[in-house]
């Protein structure tokens, strides 16, 4: 999501707020539109409270409108004045169009203030009864927050919410009056989990980023494994996650810098290497379907080039495609939502949409795909194994099939594809999962690598001999 578009909400909010405030009335009057109902209520004298009711085209004080969505509960504490003071009430639809606040109830912000008053510290707090159609998982939960103009981002402070699973209506009582709304957040996570959450990513991430530096110097050192075709995929998935890995650790430091181009280049970099990373697990899977699924001692005229114009070479339209389309899709990005201050800023993809498709929909395409492959192959190759091995007794065969399994995991990325198991948001147990095992990536690369050694170092090279795209090493 963009800066700018949230910055010219909050304008925008503003600027009608002091609009509607400078109109002057003498009783109670209403206005609607495509996206908005107005409501400028002139009160009665003592004034002991009141209650306004909304819906998409209509607005009232005296009686409930037809299918309320928004119904407001105003304390008498506002000891308001007959002749001077004015309530200004606005439900208002933000265009569907915007992608600012993505997480926001159908996009609705509820408006309340009073003329030329600043209403803050109520002991009887303000109630707004809101209706909300979308379907939440047992992981979601509304939230009551309201707009501050002055960190421009959505806060809960001064606000609680009232609500219980099965239900369709929340009530926010608050002790101001502002602009406020209903975000879908998960209903698991806490501040300190997200806290715990990135820190293990941070940790999981660097040493990842280490320890695959240190696999490919070990592969570029040891002329017996540059030799391997499956042992150059693996390099180049490596290198991948070292792009990956390196961009992701800098990027929120960039994005508190004030320079926006460094910033495009971050997401950019960021979401190429990320397209790059699921390119080369995909290539994974395609050489192990060569090599175990389809036939042995197949041969491809130049086989790392094409694929590596492939693992390489498909990111960098993607990437480029989108920057001749808009470059506005990359810059700041905030995680999580904007009302919790643990949320991290970094930068990335801005638009909700094109985040989906260029990365959910290719990291689908690729994790089906692999997940096909690993499939095939363990049912080819391990049950015959493992029952042979049990019959044996020969638990030294059976791990090493278990690890086998576990390297395959690790260099098709099928951890990555935790998220779909959920079907829908992960619990707190299986976001802690997903990032400990997805940081540490590269970690386990580097301990195939060293353990992959082993069984090369005392296997005669010759540099006259060529290489092979039979080898199974994977599956030693």
């Amino acid at each position: 999501m963009s800066n700018s578009s949230r910055k010219d909400i909050y304008k925008g909010t503003k600027n009608i707020e002091t609009l509607l405030e400078s109109i002057s009335v003498n009783k109670t009057t209403t206005y609607s539109g495509e996206n908005y109902v107005v409501m400028l209520y002139k009160h009665t004298n003592p004034f002991n409270g009141a209650v306004f009711y909304a819906n998409e085209t209509q607005a009232d004080s005296d009686k409930p409108v037809y299918n309320p969505t928004i119904t407001v509960q105003l304390p008498g504490e506002l000891n308001l004045s007959k002749t001077e003071d004015m309530i200004v009430f606005i439900n208002l639809k933000l265009s569907d169009s915007n992608n600012s606040f993505p997480r926001l109830n159908e996009n609705r912000l509820v408006g309340l203030s009073v003329k030329n008053r600043r209403i803050t510290g109520l002991n009887t707090p303000v109630n707004i009864t809101m209706s909300y159609s979308a379907g939440l998982n047992k992981t979601q939960e509304p939230q009551c927050v309201f707009l501050n103009n002055t960190s421009q981002a959505f806060s809960t402070e001064g606000c609680q919410t009232q609500w219980e699973y099965g239900q369709h209506e929340v009530i926010c009582s608050c002790d101001h009056l502002t602009y406020f709304g209903i975000l879908m957040v998960s209903s698991s996570l806490s501040s300190t989990d997200q806290q715990i959450l990135s820190r293990i990513t941070e940790i999981g991430c660097s040493i990842s980023l280490f320890c695959l530096v240190v696999t490919v110097f070990i592969f570029y050192t040891r002329r017996k494994i540059k030799v391997d075709d499956s042992k150059k995929i693996h390099i180049s998935l490596a290198i991948a996650l070292i792009l990956l890995n390196l961009h992701f650790l800098t990027s929120g430091m960039v994005a508190e810098s004030s320079s926006s181009g460094l910033c495009v280049y971050m997401a950019l970099a960021l979401h190429y290497s990320l397209l790059a990373t699921f390119c080369w697990m995909g290539l994974e899977g395609f050489h192990l379907y060569l090599l175990i699924i389809k036939v042995f001692n197949i041969y491809i005229n130049r086989y790392m080039l094409k694929i590596s114009v492939v693992g390489w070479g498909v990111p960098a339209v993607i990437v480029l495609l989108l920057l001749s389309i808009n470059t506005k899709f990359y810059g700041k990005y905030t995680f999580v939502d904007s009302s919790n201050p643990t949320s991290s800023t970094i930068c990335y993809i801005t638009d909700e949409n094109v985040k989906w498709v260029t990365t959910v929909g290719v990291f689908g395409l690729m994790f089906l795909f692999v997940m096909v492959v690993f499939l095939l192959t363990v049912r080819n190759l391990m049950p015959n194994c493992c029952q042979k091995e049990f019959r044996q007794k020969n638990w030294k065969g059976l791990k090493q099939k278990v690890c086998t399994v576990l390297v395959l995991i690790t260099l098709l990325g099928i951890t990555w594809g935790i998220i779909f198991f959920s079907f829908g948001q992960l619990t707190t147990p299986g976001l802690y999962v997903f990032c400990i095992l997805n940081s540490l990536q590269g970690f386990f690369i580097f301990l195939y690598f060293v353990f992959s050694l082993r069984k090369t170092k005392d296997i005669p090279a010759s540099s006259s001999e060529r290489p092979t795209t039979t080898s199974l090493d994977i599956l030693e």
